[in-house]
């Protein structure tokens, strides 16, 4: 079941979405799986954006793909306007692509080093077949010129190109086909302090530009603060706790989470945090404990705690977290 409060149908809705993997076999028959993504529900609401925040290792970037069909879910649900994901199969998931893109972590990785950035901004444009040649070559002027960058860039190769740059030609690929959902899977980490925040602010502008819906995953508390309406916490392939961000940094309820919020630096804003320390080490996944999957590191957990599974509570308004001691 969905845990959002609100009436209205959400763009993006997902439940109890799981992803394993075979972690070893024996005859050709798995063996043992990893739970990457455990259980997973929440929705995102039409025009806004979400963030998915957690270690790494968590399951968040998982997730993204997950939603953007790119990995094939092991169970569960996925609605996009209403309409069932997880069924879509060949030319469907192609019809698919045209509403919903992904803007990837590493925009020189996922950049084809034998095209100019021309032909790279039209692909997507003849795959589905829209406009004429004349037309798709206007449209990838007129994109460069959107996301800040000359038209002339259309002459040149991804390697002539900084990081920055690079990654606006990796946000304009992925709106060129006018998507109305974007995965935005960590798409500041690998750029320097100084471009951060110049693409963090062409990602807004372009949000209220074309009314996009966004899951912003990152590691990052600061910079999900910034660009999010809403904020799921993820922990081992589960979230522990959702709520509207001014919430969640003001007023967050499960222990990991106020570890997480705890390290946040506040040099120069005169303010006091009291560090939480997590000790041991974040659980192996093809072993996850039982009960609580964060009970192992939890300062406050009790023996409850090692053995049942926590549900979800409702803490405030649509702020809602998965802990026994709340």
């Amino acid at each position: 079941m969905s845990i959002s409060s609100l009436e209205l149908e959400p763009l993006v809705a997902i439940d109890r979405l799981t992803k394993r993997y075979p972690a070893a076999a024996a005859f050709g028959k798995p063996k043992a799986w990893v739970n990457a993504v455990n259980g997973v529900s929440f929705d995102i609401r039409s025009g806004e954006t979400l963030g998915l925040v957690g270690e790494s290792g968590c399951g968040k970037s998982t997730t993204g793909q997950l939603l953007a069909r790119l990995l094939e879910p092991t169970s569960g649900s996925i609605r996009f306007r209403g309409r069932e994901l997880t069924t879509l199969r060949g030319r469907e998931i192609r019809e698919l692509r045209k509403h919903v893109q992904l803007i990837f972590q590493d925009p020189y990785a996922s950049l084809n080093p034998r095209h100019t950035i021309g032909p790279i901004l039209e692909e997507p444009l003849r795959v589905h077949r829209i406009g004429s040649r004349a037309e798709r070559r206007q449209q990838a002027r007129d994109m460069l010129e959107t996301v800040g960058l000359d038209r002339s860039y259309a002459d040149r190769y991804p390697h002539e190109l900084s990081g920055g740059q690079r990654q606006r030609i990796g946000i304009a690929r992925a709106l060129m086909l006018r998507p109305s959902f974007v995965v935005a899977d960590e798409p500041v980490s690998a750029l320097d302090v100084s471009v951060q925040s110049q693409i963090l602010n062409l990602l807004k502008e372009l949000q209220r530009r074309f009314a996009l819906t966004t899951l912003f995953v990152s590691h990052d508390l600061n910079v999900v603060q910034y660009m999010s309406d809403r904020v799921a916490v993820m922990y081992l392939g589960t979230v522990v706790e959702l709520a509207p961000a001014e919430t969640l940094f003001r007023g967050a309820v499960h222990p990991y989470t106020r570890a997480l919020l705890s390290a946040i630096p506040s040099v120069g804003t005169g303010e006091r945090r009291e560090r939480i320390v997590l000790r041991g080490e974040v659980p192996s996944p093809l072993h996850p404990p039982a009960g609580c999957p964060f009970h192992t590191r939890c300062p406050q957990a009790v023996a409850e705690c090692a053995s049942v599974p926590p549900d979800w509570k409702p803490v405030g308004p649509d702020h809602y977290a998965r802990c026994l001691l709340i």
